[in-house]
This record gives C-alpha cells, structure tokens and sequence, in this order.
C-alpha cells in the first residue's frame, strides 16, 4: 500500500495503548521530546485505570506546528501495541470513518467498539518485528511508526532516542534505533494520513521552548514566587509537584518535607510560614478536605500560605487518575465561620508557572491563604510550551520597620493589613491561634473585637489591587464564554471556530475566583445579551457561584459536564452555533 495525499491538517492526533510494561507511557513522551525537537508544539495526555501500577494505559496526543491547548475532537491514528482492556478507554478515544487503527494481528483482532465506529485497520506485527531485532522494544517500533506517519524528521527521532538510551550501552541502543527505523519505514506503506500544514517555526536554540507538566510548572512558579518550603502527604494526581520541588528547593536554600498525612503538612507549612518562610504544598481534592480547618486557623491568624489543588474526579476517592473541575465549591465556600481566602485558577499548563507564582505574591502580601485550583489534566499533562515569562511580582511580606513598646500584630489599617514580625524581633512578640483576638492577638469574645478583625480580614482581600491578571479577555461579541481553568483552552478554540464562521463572541477566563471582582466582571460582559458559563462536573459549581455572586446580562446558561471525559472544542462550538441562531 502507498501513501495517498489527504487534506493538509492544522493538527494531527493519535493515540498509542497497550497494557502495563507495554511501554506505552515512555514512547508517547519520547514522540514529544521528537515533535519539540522538530520544532513542533504538542501535548501528551495520560490516562490509565485505578491501578496502583501496571494495567492498561493509553497516551493521547496531539502535534502542531501552533500552540495546542486542548486535546482535539476525534483521533486520527490509534496504535496499539495490544489491545488488552482498551475498551476502558473507549469513551476517551472518539474515532469515526476517517481514523486509522494500526495493531498486532497475532495478538487479536482490533476491538469491536472501534470497528463500529468505522475506523481503517492496518494490520503490524509488533512483537514479531522485535523479535527479529534482538535487544528491541515493541514500543520502540511504536514511536518509529507514530513519528513516520505525521511527518516527523526521522533525524530528531534518532537523536532523542540516542540521548534517551545513552545510559542503556551501545548495544541497547543500537537495537532500539533499528527498531525505532523499522517503525518509521513501515509508516511510508500505510494508508492514507493526513500531514500538518504548513512549516515548524525556527526555533533560536535548544532551550527555546519548554517541554513540561502542569505540576511540574506550579513547582517552577512557586519557587518563583519565593517559596522555600515545602510540606505535603503524596496523592494522585499532584504527587509530580512534590517531586519537582523536591531537589529543587535544596539548591535555592529551600526544604521539602513528606509529611505523614495532610493534616501534618498543611500545619508545617503554617509553622514555616509564621517564622517567615513562604510556604506551600500540593494535594487533591481529598487532601483539601482534610487541610480545611488548618486553612481556617491561617485565616484567623492570618499567615500567609499556598494550596495547590489538582483536582480529581470525585467525591471520596472517586477517580483518582481523571480530570474534573468539582472542587470550586469547598475552595470558594469549605471553610467553616466567615473565613475569606484568595483562588486562583491557571488556564493553560504554561499559566500554571505565572498563576502559582502569583498565588504566592497574593499570600504573602495580604497574609491570606490562596488556593491554586489546577486539575489532572494540567497538572499531569505533558506539553511543549513557549517559556513563560516571569511575571516580575515579588514576593513582599509587610512588617514591623521598628520595634514598638506597643506592637499590635492585628490592627486595624486602611488596607486592612498589619505589620507581621518575624518571631525573634526584639519588642513584637505575639499570639497567633485560632482564638478571634484583639489588635495586640490576645484572646477575646467580645463582639466588637470580632466584628473589627472580620471586617479586617474581609476588607484587606476586598480592596487588594489585584490588577489586570483577574482574568483573561478575549474577543467581541453579544455572546460571552466564562470558563476558568482547563476548559479554558478547549472554550478559545471553540471561539475560534466560530470566529470563521462569522460569530462574533468573547471570553473570560477567570484566573481570580475569590474574592469576587463585581465591577471588573461587569465591564467585561458589558453589552453581552447571552453568557454561556462552561465548566468541567456534574452540578455547574461556577455557574453557581456566578448567580450568587455577580449580576450577570442577559440570558445565562451552564453547559457542563463531569470528568473523566474532557472538554473538547466541538462540543462548545456546538453550544455557541446553536445559541447564536437563536
């Protein structure tokens, strides 16, 4: 079979799966480290079952010679080292009559939940190809032939993978480049796949994009901000963080501690941060549960600590390795008494690194606590990415200029903030718990003593300049988007599909969720007729909030939807093409 010519592409998608020890993980990370050497941008989605380890996997992804956001609508290409339980993955891999399944025929025959859809089968015998190579990988052979059929230069391919197995000896290595070239050799005879569109950008140097993870990036960000410790209990999926910042702080004059459980780290990191240090730590959606009454003592003490959430699908255990955005509401409103807090949501994977350092300078310079809304997508994602600059805030925590004879740790301020001493100044020695204080921080339950440090805390947060990074505006129209997070990406290619079609429509992205930004949200929807809320679980948790919190114009609608299945762009074109008809 040759190939035939097929409609050029603004992106190319495929799919490799197999089971545990397949490899299927490792070449869909190395055909990334391909497509950035190439020049090329992408991204690498990984899903795999509830398994502690082993089990079927599936890496998903998508090429461009444009920044991706978002995985597409459909799959071209689905490989399959073996086809063993990918029917768990059915619903994650759409196919339809223009896809093509390439699998090993000794193996058995392709599933029937994709045949139905219509997709192409081309038949290659993976296992008995390495076989003929001694030494070789299946899975080698896989990203030979992933590589060939979008087009990628087969001298990037030979150059990641000598740099991935130089460890392995020259014989490892040399059987895997062989495999890696029977791969790509067998691409040239399958049937018709489409190649992307015009040229790879030039690319200045090796270091000229990124090529990481969203938890990797809130790592990077927090250490931007200043962050120098670090203390938390590993979950799924926001373990990657913590191993990030782990030999990253020693080498800034930092520390990492692996607590013993949640609630262990979330009081280290109040302790760290009272002495001084700014403070972070990384958990999912039931570590945040557990960590809410210590976020409520740094409330009432108001010391200034970073939570970053990956949120899982839920609740209780729920779907540890999935993606859902159902932890607004316990982030907005899980905390008992009146106790304000900052949130803020990246909405792109290379946002993390610029959101997360943020989070820290809002901490810090309020003495509030701020919670990072990521998710699985982002922060398990893997994606080449332009750098993202640093956002130039530094990290300022107000404190005493001099000792005073009569130091109030809480007193009341216009800006709602006080002076924080560091323990140890000579002269400002002071009570923090969770007792409601007077300004000097001794315990009182006298009413106007409450009334003054909640309206205190309140006001700081209320009439913090927080600038024009709130959130991201995009476009014109009557019909507006609001969305946040890692629908974000998917919401933006929507528009821009609508865009050509002649719809005009906007998008806010919000980035800051608490406290609520009442007149900069009116200014943004200022003469839209319709507001479509988009958003990833099963109740409308932000469009909730926005009822509640802001009068919005017009006709409002929620359209969502829970995890594990992501927010594709279609099916938010979809909603705006019928709206606009309207």
């Amino acid at each position: 079979m040759s190939r035939a010519k097929e409609k050029d592409k603004a992106s190319i998608s495929l799919v490799l799966t197999g089971s545990g020890g397949a490899g299927v993980m490792t070449a869909g990370n190395l055909l990334l480290e391909v497509a950035a050497q190439a020049g090329w941008y992408g991204l690498m989605v990984r899903s795999s079952g509830p398994q502690i380890r082993g089990g079927e996997a599936a890496a998903l992804l998508r090429l461009a010679h444009a920044p991706v956001e978002c995985l597409d609508d459909r799959f071209d290409v689905l490989i399959g080292i073996d086809w063993q339980n990918i029917h768990r993955f059915a619903d994650e891999i759409p196919l339809d009559g223009a896809s093509l399944m390439i699998g090993d025929p000794d193996q058995s025959e392709p599933p029937e939940v994709f045949v139905k859809r219509g997709a192409r089968y081309a038949p290659l015998p993976f296992k008995q190809m390495a076989k003929a190579i001694p030494g070789s990988w299946p899975n080698m052979i896989a990203l030979g032939l992933a590589a060939g059929l979008v087009g990628l230069p087969a001298d990037s391919v030979k150059s990641v993978l000598q740099n991935s197995l130089k460890k392995g000896g020259g014989e490892k290595m040399a059987a895997n480049l062989a495999a890696a070239e029977a791969g790509y050799a067998f691409a040239a005879n399958v049937p018709a796949v489409p190649r992307l569109s015009g040229r790879a950008a030039h690319r200045a140097g090796r270091d000229a994009r990124w090529l990481i993870t969203g938890n990797q990036a809130a790592g990077h960000g927090a250490v931007r901000g200043g962050v120098r410790f670090c203390a938390a209990y590993p979950i799924t999926p926001a373990t990657e963080v913590l191993e990030w910042l782990a030999p990253a702080l020693p080498k800034i004059g930092g520390a990492l501690v692996q607590a013993e459980d949640e609630l262990a780290s979330i009081n280290m990191i109040i302790g760290a941060s009272y002495g001084g240090v700014p403070s972070v730590t990384a958990t999912a959606g039931p570590g945040l549960s557990l960590m809410t009454e210590a976020i409520g003592l740094a409330v009432a003490a108001e010391v200034p600590i970073v939570v970053i959430d990956v949120m899982r699908g839920g609740p209780s255990t729920g779907i540890p390795a999935k993606s859902e955005q159902s932890d607004v509401n316990i982030a907005l409103n899980g905390l008992h008494g009146d106790a304000p807090r900052i949130v803020v949501a990246p909405n792109s994977i290379a946002d993390c690194v610029a959101a997360t350092q943020w989070a820290v300078y809002l901490a810090e310079a309020t003495q509030s606590p701020a919670i990072v809304l990521s998710d699985q997508y982002f922060g398990q994602t893997r994606a080449v990415v332009d750098p993202p600059a640093d956002i130039g805030l530094i990290t300022e925590r107000l404190k005493p200029s001099a000792t005073a004879e009569a130091y109030k740790r809480y007193a009341i301020t216009e800006s709602g903030i006080s002076p924080m001493a560091i323990p140890g100044m000579p002269g400002t020695a002071y009570t923090a718990d969770g007792l409601e204080h007077n300004e000097r921080g001794l315990p009182s339950s006298q009413s106007g003593d409450h009334i003054r440090q909640l309206d205190k805390r309140a006001k700081k947060l209320a009439q913090f300049d927080y600038g024009a990074r709130w959130a991201d505006i995009e476009g014109e129209g009557e019909l507006a988007v609001v969305t946040f997070g890692s629908c974000t990406g998917a919401a933006r290619e929507a528009l821009a599909r609508a865009a050509a079609e002649g719809i005009k429509a906007r998008l806010l992205s919000l980035r800051l969720l608490s406290p609520a930004q009442p007149e900069r949200v009116a200014a943004a929807l200022a003469g839209a007729k319709q507001v479509l809320v988009v958003e990833q679980n099963h109740t409308g948790q932000l469009y909730r909030y926005l009822r509640a919190e802001y009068d919005l114009p017009g006709e409002v609608k929620s359209f969502r939807h829970p995890g594990p299945l992501p927010m594709r762009p279609g099916e938010i074109h979809q909603q705006i093409t019928a709206w606009s008809r309207l």
